[in-house]
Protein backbone atom coordinates (compact mmCIF):
# COMPACT_ATOMS: atom_id res chain seq x y z
CA UNK A 1 0.00 0.00 0.00
CA UNK A 2 2.61 2.67 1.11
CA UNK A 3 4.52 1.43 -2.25
CA UNK A 4 1.25 2.47 -4.41
CA UNK A 5 1.00 5.70 -2.42
CA UNK A 6 4.53 6.34 -3.19
CA UNK A 7 3.90 5.58 -6.73
CA UNK A 8 0.85 7.53 -7.27
CA UNK A 9 2.54 10.67 -5.65
CA UNK A 10 5.60 10.56 -8.03
CA UNK A 11 3.12 9.75 -11.04
CA UNK A 12 0.74 12.64 -9.87
CA UNK A 13 3.47 15.28 -9.04
CA UNK A 14 6.13 14.56 -11.91
CA UNK A 15 3.83 14.56 -15.01
CA UNK A 16 1.01 16.78 -14.12
CA UNK A 17 2.77 19.39 -12.39
CA UNK A 18 -0.16 19.06 -9.18
CA UNK A 19 0.39 17.37 -5.54
CA UNK A 20 -1.77 14.76 -4.87
CA UNK A 21 -4.20 16.73 -2.80
CA UNK A 22 -4.50 19.40 -5.59
CA UNK A 23 -4.92 16.36 -8.44
CA UNK A 24 -7.77 14.80 -5.99
CA UNK A 25 -9.59 18.18 -6.33
CA UNK A 26 -9.26 18.29 -10.44
CA UNK A 27 -10.53 14.70 -10.22
CA UNK A 28 -13.63 15.54 -7.75
CA UNK A 29 -14.83 18.49 -9.90
CA UNK A 30 -14.75 15.65 -12.98
CA UNK A 31 -16.81 13.41 -11.35
CA UNK A 32 -19.03 16.07 -9.93
CA UNK A 33 -19.28 16.83 -13.76
CA UNK A 34 -20.86 13.35 -14.64
CA UNK A 35 -16.58 12.42 -15.83
CA UNK A 36 -17.70 8.81 -14.35
CA UNK A 37 -20.03 7.77 -16.82
CA UNK A 38 -19.19 5.04 -19.77
CA UNK A 39 -18.86 5.56 -23.47
CA UNK A 40 -21.94 4.81 -24.71
CA UNK A 41 -22.06 1.65 -22.59
CA UNK A 42 -18.41 0.55 -23.37
CA UNK A 43 -16.71 0.34 -19.92
CA UNK A 44 -13.37 2.06 -19.33
CA UNK A 45 -10.25 -0.09 -19.58
CA UNK A 46 -8.90 2.32 -16.97
CA UNK A 47 -10.38 3.90 -13.40
CA UNK A 48 -11.71 7.37 -13.59
CA UNK A 49 -8.53 8.63 -11.65
CA UNK A 50 -6.34 7.72 -14.14
CA UNK A 51 -8.15 8.35 -16.82
CA UNK A 52 -7.91 11.99 -15.26
CA UNK A 53 -4.24 11.49 -14.91
CA UNK A 54 -3.82 10.49 -18.56
CA UNK A 55 -5.35 13.94 -19.75
CA UNK A 56 -3.34 16.16 -17.07
CA UNK A 57 0.14 14.39 -18.23
CA UNK A 58 -1.10 14.89 -21.96
CA UNK A 59 -1.57 18.24 -21.13
CA UNK A 60 1.83 19.02 -19.04
CA UNK A 61 3.79 16.89 -21.09
CA UNK A 62 2.55 17.00 -24.90
CA UNK A 63 3.26 13.60 -25.42
CA UNK A 64 2.03 12.10 -28.66
CA UNK A 65 -0.76 9.37 -28.01
CA UNK A 66 1.03 6.96 -29.11
CA UNK A 67 3.86 7.63 -26.49
CA UNK A 68 1.45 7.80 -23.89
CA UNK A 69 -0.23 4.20 -24.36
CA UNK A 70 2.04 2.21 -22.97
CA UNK A 71 2.67 4.49 -20.34
CA UNK A 72 -0.89 3.64 -18.96
CA UNK A 73 -0.83 0.24 -20.86
CA UNK A 74 -3.67 1.26 -23.30
CA UNK A 75 -3.69 1.81 -27.03
CA UNK A 76 -3.31 4.97 -28.36
CA UNK A 77 -6.98 4.96 -29.46
CA UNK A 78 -8.34 4.70 -26.00
CA UNK A 79 -5.84 7.76 -25.33
CA UNK A 80 -7.80 9.80 -27.55
CA UNK A 81 -11.28 8.96 -26.04
CA UNK A 82 -10.19 9.57 -23.10
CA UNK A 83 -8.38 13.10 -24.03
CA UNK A 84 -11.81 13.76 -26.11
CA UNK A 85 -14.48 12.84 -23.39
CA UNK A 86 -12.55 14.53 -19.93
CA UNK A 87 -10.93 17.13 -21.73
CA UNK A 88 -14.30 19.48 -21.59
CA UNK A 89 -14.70 18.24 -18.15
CA UNK A 90 -11.75 19.60 -16.70
CA UNK A 91 -12.27 23.29 -17.41
CA UNK A 92 -12.07 26.05 -15.55
CA UNK A 93 -15.29 27.32 -13.37
CA UNK A 94 -17.05 30.50 -14.49
CA UNK A 95 -16.49 33.22 -12.78
CA UNK A 96 -19.35 35.44 -11.42
CA UNK A 97 -18.92 38.80 -10.05
CA UNK A 98 -17.00 38.92 -7.27
CA UNK A 99 -18.74 41.17 -4.32
CA UNK A 100 -16.11 43.31 -3.70
CA UNK A 101 -15.81 43.82 -7.55
CA UNK A 102 -14.86 47.66 -7.14
CA UNK A 103 -12.11 47.32 -5.13
CA UNK A 104 -10.61 44.27 -6.98
CA UNK A 105 -8.06 45.19 -10.15
CA UNK A 106 -8.22 42.39 -12.86
CA UNK A 107 -5.35 42.06 -15.93
CA UNK A 108 -5.70 40.67 -19.20
CA UNK A 109 -3.15 40.01 -21.78
CA UNK A 110 -3.41 37.87 -25.11
CA UNK A 111 -0.86 34.93 -25.96
CA UNK A 112 0.06 33.19 -29.19
CA UNK A 113 -0.14 29.20 -29.16
CA UNK A 114 1.21 27.45 -32.23
CA UNK A 115 -1.87 25.19 -33.78
CA UNK A 116 -1.47 22.27 -36.62
CA UNK A 117 -5.52 23.23 -37.21
CA UNK A 118 -5.30 25.96 -39.89
CA UNK A 119 -8.37 26.33 -38.98
CA UNK A 120 -8.46 27.72 -35.95
CA UNK A 121 -4.67 29.28 -36.40
CA UNK A 122 -3.10 31.50 -38.98
CA UNK A 123 0.16 32.79 -40.27
CA UNK A 124 1.24 35.24 -37.25
CA UNK A 125 3.95 37.50 -36.55
CA UNK A 126 5.90 34.23 -34.83
CA UNK A 127 5.76 32.95 -38.25
CA UNK A 128 3.73 29.80 -37.12
CA UNK A 129 0.25 29.05 -37.73
CA UNK A 130 -1.01 30.76 -34.34
CA UNK A 131 -3.95 31.12 -32.28
CA UNK A 132 -4.82 34.21 -29.98
CA UNK A 133 -6.09 33.78 -26.70
CA UNK A 134 -7.36 36.23 -24.48
CA UNK A 135 -6.38 35.70 -20.66
CA UNK A 136 -8.12 37.19 -17.50
CA UNK A 137 -5.73 37.62 -13.98
CA UNK A 138 -6.64 38.59 -10.62
CA UNK A 139 -3.38 41.00 -10.03
CA UNK A 140 -3.37 39.90 -6.51
CA UNK A 141 -3.93 36.42 -6.18
CA UNK A 142 -2.63 35.47 -9.95
CA UNK A 143 -5.36 33.34 -10.43
CA UNK A 144 -7.57 32.80 -14.16
CA UNK A 145 -10.57 34.19 -14.03
CA UNK A 146 -11.42 33.62 -17.56
CA UNK A 147 -10.18 32.56 -20.68
CA UNK A 148 -11.47 33.06 -24.68
CA UNK A 149 -12.20 31.37 -27.33
CA UNK A 150 -8.87 30.92 -29.41
CA UNK A 151 -9.44 33.23 -32.92
CA UNK A 152 -6.73 33.48 -35.30
CA UNK A 153 -3.10 35.18 -34.73
CA UNK A 154 -3.59 37.49 -37.08
CA UNK A 155 -6.40 39.11 -34.97
CA UNK A 156 -5.37 42.30 -32.91
CA UNK A 157 -6.05 42.08 -29.29
CA UNK A 158 -8.28 44.79 -28.86
CA UNK A 159 -10.35 43.41 -31.62
CA UNK A 160 -10.10 39.72 -29.95
CA UNK A 161 -11.21 41.40 -27.03
CA UNK A 162 -14.33 42.64 -28.22
CA UNK A 163 -15.36 39.42 -30.09
CA UNK A 164 -14.28 37.38 -27.16
CA UNK A 165 -17.19 37.91 -24.70
CA UNK A 166 -15.19 38.45 -21.86
CA UNK A 167 -16.04 41.88 -20.95
CA UNK A 168 -19.11 41.18 -19.28
CA UNK A 169 -17.23 39.18 -16.22
CA UNK A 170 -15.75 42.54 -16.02
CA UNK A 171 -18.56 44.63 -14.93
CA UNK A 172 -17.41 47.19 -12.17
CA UNK A 173 -14.18 45.51 -12.03
CA UNK A 174 -10.72 48.06 -12.71
CA UNK A 175 -9.24 46.46 -15.45
CA UNK A 176 -5.33 46.88 -16.80
CA UNK A 177 -4.14 46.30 -20.17
CA UNK A 178 -1.19 47.25 -22.75
CA UNK A 179 -1.42 49.93 -25.52
CA UNK A 180 -2.79 47.41 -27.64
CA UNK A 181 -6.51 47.65 -26.28
CA UNK A 182 -6.78 51.24 -26.52
CA UNK A 183 -10.81 52.47 -26.44
CA UNK A 184 -11.80 49.44 -24.97
CA UNK A 185 -13.23 50.63 -21.24
CA UNK A 186 -9.62 49.19 -19.68
CA UNK A 187 -6.99 51.22 -17.99
CA UNK A 188 -3.70 51.48 -20.68
CA UNK A 189 -0.58 53.44 -20.22
CA UNK A 190 0.16 56.98 -21.27
CA UNK A 191 0.92 57.27 -25.10
CA UNK A 192 3.09 59.34 -26.74
CA UNK A 193 2.12 62.69 -28.43
CA UNK A 194 3.81 63.77 -31.21
CA UNK A 195 6.83 65.65 -30.96
CA UNK A 196 6.17 65.69 -27.69
CA UNK A 197 7.75 63.80 -24.40
CA UNK A 198 5.68 62.62 -21.46
CA UNK A 199 5.16 64.48 -18.47
CA UNK A 200 7.02 62.99 -15.61
CA UNK A 201 3.42 62.17 -13.79
CA UNK A 202 2.49 60.03 -16.86
CA UNK A 203 5.98 58.53 -16.43
CA UNK A 204 5.65 57.73 -13.51
CA UNK A 205 2.33 56.29 -14.43
CA UNK A 206 3.18 54.06 -16.86
CA UNK A 207 6.50 52.36 -14.68
CA UNK A 208 3.65 51.45 -11.82
CA UNK A 209 1.43 50.01 -15.00
CA UNK A 210 4.32 48.25 -16.38
CA UNK A 211 5.11 46.64 -12.83
CA UNK A 212 1.48 45.45 -12.22
CA UNK A 213 0.87 44.48 -15.70
CA UNK A 214 3.97 41.74 -16.29
CA UNK A 215 2.11 39.28 -13.29
CA UNK A 216 -0.26 38.45 -16.29
CA UNK A 217 2.79 38.02 -18.61
CA UNK A 218 3.98 35.78 -15.67
CA UNK A 219 0.88 33.90 -14.97
CA UNK A 220 0.81 33.23 -19.22
CA UNK A 221 4.56 31.57 -18.28
CA UNK A 222 3.84 29.45 -16.18
CA UNK A 223 0.74 28.18 -17.48
CA UNK A 224 2.95 27.56 -20.89
CA UNK A 225 4.73 24.91 -18.26
CA UNK A 226 1.77 22.53 -19.96
CA UNK A 227 3.22 22.02 -23.06
CA UNK A 228 0.31 21.39 -24.98
CA UNK A 229 0.32 25.53 -25.18
CA UNK A 230 3.39 25.32 -26.99
CA UNK A 231 2.46 23.13 -29.78
CA UNK A 232 -1.10 21.83 -30.08
CA UNK A 233 -1.87 19.25 -32.05
CA UNK A 234 -6.09 18.93 -31.33
CA UNK A 235 -7.90 20.37 -33.77
CA UNK A 236 -11.68 21.76 -33.65
CA UNK A 237 -12.44 22.94 -29.99
CA UNK A 238 -9.08 20.71 -28.68
CA UNK A 239 -7.56 23.88 -28.34
CA UNK A 240 -10.08 25.58 -26.33
CA UNK A 241 -10.49 22.42 -23.56
CA UNK A 242 -6.86 22.31 -23.26
CA UNK A 243 -6.53 26.00 -22.58
CA UNK A 244 -9.23 25.73 -19.87
CA UNK A 245 -7.95 23.16 -18.51
CA UNK A 246 -4.57 24.37 -17.77
CA UNK A 247 -6.01 27.52 -15.92
CA UNK A 248 -8.11 24.99 -13.89
CA UNK A 249 -4.52 22.96 -13.10
CA UNK A 250 -2.84 26.53 -12.54
CA UNK A 251 -5.55 27.80 -10.07
CA UNK A 252 -5.41 24.67 -8.16
CA UNK A 253 -1.28 24.61 -8.13
CA UNK A 254 -1.24 28.22 -7.09
CA UNK A 255 -4.41 28.46 -4.54
CA UNK A 256 -3.01 25.57 -2.11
Amino acid sequence: MAGALRAETLWVETFAGLRVDQFRRLLKAVRERGGDGTLQGRPWSLPLAERVLVVAVYYRTNLTMRQLGPLFGVSSSTVCRVVQKLGPLLALEPVARPADAADRLWIVDGTLVPVRDRRVGSSSRNYRFSANVQVIVDADTRLVIAVARPVPGTTADAHAWRVSGLAEHCQGVTVLADGAYLNCGMVTPHRKRPRRTLLPGEEADNAAHRTVRARVEHVIGRMKNYKILRDCRQHGDGLHHAVQAVAHMHNLALAS
